[in-house]
């Protein structure tokens, strides 16, 4: 008999092989539907309309140290940045440092995303400043936020403003009433606003000028890979299907491999026409998107850490409570 699931996925070149039928899992049938994040979470938060969907680390940790137990996490990591490389600021605002950060006011299109709990952890383990330290302005509305969804309230020791409707993130970095953004990207829609090209303003600049350099120097000292999307699985549907987990973790994982082979071609295109020397041909080769607990656990114990520092969950989270009890050998 065929199990018939309904997946939330966002496209990127390790979810695009199951999106376009090209890796199947045996005995599941699945209709994949796919968005932006923060729609794709939104519609899961809300409405439950997902059997499996991708969702925000942040979110799942505390969802989770709220007994809120509707999902059951998977381990498979479709994203990873340095997103604190992608700080961007004024020019004017005289922020030339993390440290200048301080008393600034930080546009942040949710407070509880993922990516912005990895700038948040990264700006205070690596260069003192604490949220505390900073003013934060935020553009999703209530109704149509992560935060919303699961009744987010602002940690007590930090000072986080709603941006109102009638203007966003990116026209008031323009406007220079916000003085930095944290990991800023255009793309209007339900619940974001932003579409202002803030790369190219002149009156904009990053943080970090080199952030290939700062990323790393960050990996190297931490080790540390930022996961931002997991996967969840209705617990419901788990209960009832539980061999279901195994055939999906096959299926993200053939989904990765696919992935890799696709970069692998391109690789062997810039070696073969010269454009990249010989000797990058092993470095490139070496596989840095793995699935399972034990090759991420030091990576997800931070974010858990992070969450409970910066005041998202009441306390730190534990592994064993985010996944599948027969995923925690993986």
């Amino acid at each position: 008999m065929t199990l018939a699931l309904r997946l939330g996925l966002i496209d990127n070149p390790r979810t695009r092989p199951i999106i376009e039928g090209k890796v199947t899992a045996k005995d599941i049938d699945v209709t994949v539907a796919t968005g932006d994040p923060g729609e794709i979470f939104g519609r899961q938060l809300r409405d439950d309309e997902f059997d499996v969907s991708e969702m925000s680390m942040s979110t799942l940790m505390m969802m989770i140290a709220r007994g809120d137990d509707r999902f059951i996490g998977l381990p498979i990591f479709t994203t990873r940045r340095f997103f604190h490389t992608h700080i961007m600021v004024r020019r004017d605002a005289k922020i030339e440092t993390p440290a200048d950060l301080k008393g600034k006011r930080v546009g942040v299109r949710e407070f509880q995303q993922t990516a912005a709990l990895w700038i948040r952890g990264a700006l205070h383990s690596e260069f003192g400043v604490s949220p505390a330290d900073m003013e934060f302005w935020m553009e999703r509305m209530p109704e149509h936020s992560h935060g919303g969804a699961i009744g987010f309230t602002s940690p007590p020791d930090v000072v986080i403003h709603q941006i109102p409707k009638e203007t966003n993130i990116g026209d008031m970095m323009i406007a220079g009433t916000l003085d930095a953004c944290l990991f800023y990207f255009p793309n209007r829609n339900s619940i974001n606003r932003s579409i202002a090209n803030l790369e190219d303003h002149p009156e904009i600049k990053p943080l970090f000028p080199d952030s290939v350099a700062e990323g790393i120097r960050y990996y190297r000292k931490t080790g540390i890979y930022p996961i931002n999307h997991g996967v969840v699985i209705k617990r419901n549907v788990a209960e009832r299907h539980p061999w279901a987990i195994a055939r999906l973790l096959e299926v993200f994982n053939e989904a990765n491999a696919a992935a890799d082979r696709a970069r692998m071609e391109h690789i062997a295109y810039h070696l073969e026409t010269g454009l990249l020397p010989p000797e990058y041909r092993k470095p490139l080769s070496t596989p840095l998107v793995s699935y399972g607990i034990e090759a991420n656990r030091k990576t997800l114990e931070m974010a858990a850490r992070y969450s409970h520092d910066q005041g998202l969950t009441s306390r730190i989270v534990g592994i064993d409570e985010i996944f599948d009890p027969n995923c925690l050998g993986s």
